[in-house]
């Protein structure tokens, strides 16, 4: 099993006999969920049907949907055989993580083979790396905001594909807004965007602001790591997990590979989690929103807040909405308590 760690997302690619047989991830835009959704096997509504009886029954998801008839076994074998080689192919837009090999590592019990040649992998990856590359000169970044040029959008020569993309384009979200919303691989996105402004369909109109974040100065690293690390172990200590999970997050902005950090992680985002599961914010919690549409569209708002706010309906507890973010569970909280705090949702 080769093991690849950045930041907080870690994934894992499985062999047996030279052949990639599988793969894992942690990252919840690689989930089975996000794809079926993307490829429109399931909706939201489906989606979340079904990760309710998961957590009362403790099964998998592609069993549940073979086993209530949503899906066939067939149709769920060939996502998984898409997401395996998607979250391979994400490493080849990786430019630094630590790495490794634990040679004699099994896959999990609940582990669905395929088999792949890795020559054709690394081929394909090399093909993607270049390509994004090209779709950069047009997209220049994750807060890139397109706008429709006049025509296109009634054109018979769009494709299906091209007309899905055109209501979040209308919507003047940014790219990154477009991927949540899609359920999607940035990578996808990107192509289809790339072809719409290379086809004059779309034109770059803008960028959506960078919103401020507070980052540690790391510029002497190797001098202050020591008191970094010290601090954030303090801070767990002291039950400050928010603090040490900011910490913790700057040191591997700066080195991905520091290994205490990354053993710290998962223990503070653990350990966050848990305080932040507390009232109101309970998991059956069912937020609401506090201020009109046209207020919110004057917030400052990340574009992941903006994903999570339009989930909100009044039926939705926390835990649904969870179900269905493309954002590991530490973050969607943190970003709900946020949301709670400025008053634009409550309970």
């Amino acid at each position: 099993m080769l093991k690849f760690d950045r930041g907080k997302i870690v994934k894992q690619v499985y062999f047996d006999e030279g052949q990639i047989i599988g793969s894992h991830t942690n990252d919840p835009k690689e989930y089975l969920g996000q794809l079926l959704i993307h490829y429109g096997k399931l909706d939201e509504p489906q989606l979340r049907t079904a990760l309710q009886i998961q957590r009362d029954s403790g099964g998998r998801l592609g069993e549940i949907l073979v086993a209530t008839k949503v899906l066939t076994e067939a149709e769920v074998g060939e996502i998984l055989r898409i997401r395996t080689l998607d979250i391979i192919y994400d490493l080849f837009l990786w430019e630094e993580a630590h790495f490794e090999l634990h040679d004699n590592a099994k896959p999990p019990a609940y582990f669905i083979r395929i088999s792949v040649e890795p020559t054709k992998v690394i081929m394909d990856g090399a093909y993607r790396t270049d390509e994004w590359k090209r779709f950069r000169t047009l997209i220049p970044s994750d807060r890139a905001v397109l706008e429709l040029q006049p025509g296109w959008k009634d054109s018979l020569e769009v494709s299906k594909e091209l007309r899905q993309i055109f209501p979040f384009v209308e919507k003047h979200m940014s790219v990154a807004e477009i991927s949540y919303n899609m359920h999607a691989s940035p990578f996808h996105v990107y192509g289809q965007l790339y072809e719409m402004v290379k086809e004059g369909m779309a034109q770059v109109s803008g960028e959506v602001p960078e919103t401020f974040s507070p980052v540690i100065d790391l510029v002497d690293l190797p001098d202050k790591l020591a008191g970094l690390l010290a601090g954030a172990r303090t801070q767990l200590k002291e039950g400050d997990a928010e603090s040490a999970l900011s910490t913790i997050q700057g040191i591997l902005e700066q080195q991905p590979k520091n290994s205490e950090a990354r053993a710290l992680l998962p223990v503070a985002e653990e350990r966050l989690i848990k305080q932040l599961y507390t009232d109101p914010l309970l998991p059956d919690a069912v937020p609401k929103l506090l201020i009109s549409a046209d207020i919110i569209s004057q917030q400052p708002l990340e574009p992941q807040e903006g994903f999570l706010l339009s989930r909100i309906n009044d039926e939705w507890d926390i835990k649904s909405i969870l179900s269905i973010c493309p954002f590991r569970e530490v973050d969607s909280l943190r970003m709900i308590k946020s949301l709670y705090d400025r008053r634009i949702i409550g309970f």
